[in-house]
């Protein structure tokens, strides 16, 4: 099985360390396309207006300087010899759950695998944000092989990209696994920051903030609050069918 590894965090980043150590426990046929810069928050978004560069560091690892999506179409457009077996994305240095999944360049990763006819998933480490803490990664690096071995196990249909997210806990505390929903929140989590620079000319930090309030039983938010690892089936198709037909018979 060729396996292709890509994530948003960038080529450094640790999370795509305890990617392929995931990864190597299924295959020995890896290939690494991450961005060469962290390209978090870039959602599903190509680079259109600049040349996309392609640094080699090795024989199967690269680095691209671009966005997810860049990542994952050249890897099979210009970099790897065959269309790989299953693309991997993350580990995200972070929750990718709830509104956030359509912000987030590692999902995005498993979206440009499924579009281009490849089974595709997310994995995503949640950590104590508000802390400062950087994630206790043992959740992912122990459970994250067995998990992508049983979702392949039972097939991952056309158009289908699945999203994983492990609890902020350590391995041993995982509570086990829940198939989940995607959370709707109630309000917008993405704030404005207003500050004044040495000209006295104001700039702006767009900020963003986390809350676990009262999630839906069975949702992704609601199972990491639980100590449970979240599996999320995402369709690719995102038509509202329901309001599709009644807007049928309000247009006649």
């Amino acid at each position: 099985m060729r396996i292709l590894l890509s994530n948003d965090d960038g080529i450094l980043a640790p999370g795509l360390a305890v990617l392929e150590k995931i990864a190597r426990q299924l295959s020995d046929d890896v290939w690494i396309v991450a961005p060469e810069t962290d390209q978090s928050g870039k959602g599903h978004s190509l680079t259109l207006h600049d040349p996309v560069r392609i640094r080699q560091i090795d024989d199967r690892r690269f680095a691209v300087g671009g966005t997810p999506t860049d990542c994952v179409i050249m890897a099979m457009r210009q970099i790897l010899p065959e269309k790989p077996d299953l693309v991997l994305s993350g580990v995200n240095r972070g929750a990718n759950i709830a509104d956030d999944v359509t912000y987030s360049g590692t999902v995005a990763c498993a979206m440009e695998g499924t579009i281009l006819g490849v089974k595709s998933i997310a994995l995503s480490q949640s950590y104590a944000f508000d802390s400062g803490r950087t994630p206790d990664w043992s959740a992912a690096e122990t459970h994250g092989a067995d998990i992508v071995r049983r979702i392949l196990a039972h097939g991952i249909p056309d158009g289908i990209l699945i999203n994983v997210n492990f609890p902020a806990c350590p391995a041993a505390d995982v509570a086990g696994v829940e198939i989940t929903s995607q959370c709707t929140r109630v309000e917008s989590l993405i704030g404005v920051e207003k500050r004044i620079d040495a000209r006295q000319m104001p700039y702006y930090w767009i900020s963003y903030r986390r809350s676990w309030d009262n999630p839906a039983v069975k949702t992704d938010m609601w199972a990491l609050s639980q100590k449970l690892i979240s599996i999320t089936p995402l369709l690719l198709d995102l038509t509202d069918r329901a309001t599709a037909e009644s807007l049928s018979k309000a247009f006649g």
